[in-house]
């Protein structure tokens, strides 16, 4: 989840000009694109398309990835004042991260049956709370609790093929994290990671890998690969061990980052 508007506007910064306007309308429909993709994944999952349903989920999590830092270079709160950037985000999220992902294990034999719903409800609630809560993004830019990133839960699950109760058993962990202030990351907001801007490169880089690893696991699907199990699995530790690190060892925080 990465918020379109997470840019504080500088009285002190020069005037808007037209093109920085246009630029900024652009800017929201490029994340309103994210509901189209999400839309076209619950028909996909209708018809029973679950690879290109996936595909599409996919393309939901570039889009959210890359319009926060658009948004910040275009200055979208002063260029854009119209539209709140955050809530428009934040609906276009809970819709692809968490309503998508339940509908997926709704549709498919993920879940044992009669605890598909069970397991749909359960994301859906969770993540609410999970949404809403006053201090979901901490000061220091983490997300704190699990952020419900059920699409890439479910991805995992198809992927790997794992046994029905072995799923509800992860979604029951996952959704129980939900409620445990551990600080996730946030990939789009690595100053607040490590003052060492190599180490961020590092994330970044290990990140798109992890991107294309996986991208590569479902393209690849139903066969396998061991490298890209490895790079795959190894950034979801690594993700969550730098997380945990940062829980109980914060950075702090400064005013000009």
């Amino acid at each position: 989840m990465h918020t379109e508007s997470d840019m504080t506007t500088d009285e002190k910064s020069p005037p808007i000009n037209p093109t920085q306007r246009l630029a900024a309308w652009l800017v929201h429909v490029f994340t309103a694109t994210g509901a189209v993709l999400g839309l076209l994944a619950l028909d996909a999952i209708s018809r029973n398309e679950f690879r290109w349903a996936l595909w599409l989920m996919g393309l939901a999590i570039v889009v959210d990835a890359a319009d926060g830092s658009l948004a910040r270079r275009v200055r979208i709160k002063a260029a854009a004042p119209q539209i709140d950037g955050a809530l428009l985000d934040n609906l276009i999220d809970y819709f692809n991260y968490v309503m998508v992902p339940a509908f997926f294990m709704i549709a498919t034999q993920l879940l044992p049956i009669g605890l598909n719903y069970a397991g749909a409800i359960l994301v859906t609630m969770v993540s609410a709370y999970q949404f809403t809560q006053i201090d979901a993004k901490t000061e220091d830019h983490f997300f704190k609790g699990f952020p419900s990133y059920w699409n890439i839960a479910v991805l995992y699950l198809y992927l790997w093929e794992t046994a029905p109760w072995t799923n509800v058993f992860i979604i029951v962990f996952l959704s129980v994290l939900v409620f445990v202030p551990i600080k996730y990351v946030y990939p789009s907001r690595l100053e607040y990671l490590t003052r060492n801007p190599k180490l961020r490169r590092a994330m970044l880089a290990a990140t798109l890998l992890w991107g294309g690893g996986t991208a590569c696991l479902l393209w690849i699907y139903p066969r396998t690969n061991g490298l890209l199990r490895f790079i795959s699995i190894g950034y979801i530790l690594l993700y969550a061990l730098v997380s945990v690190y940062r829980t109980f060892y914060p950075l702090e925080t400064r005013s000009d980052v």
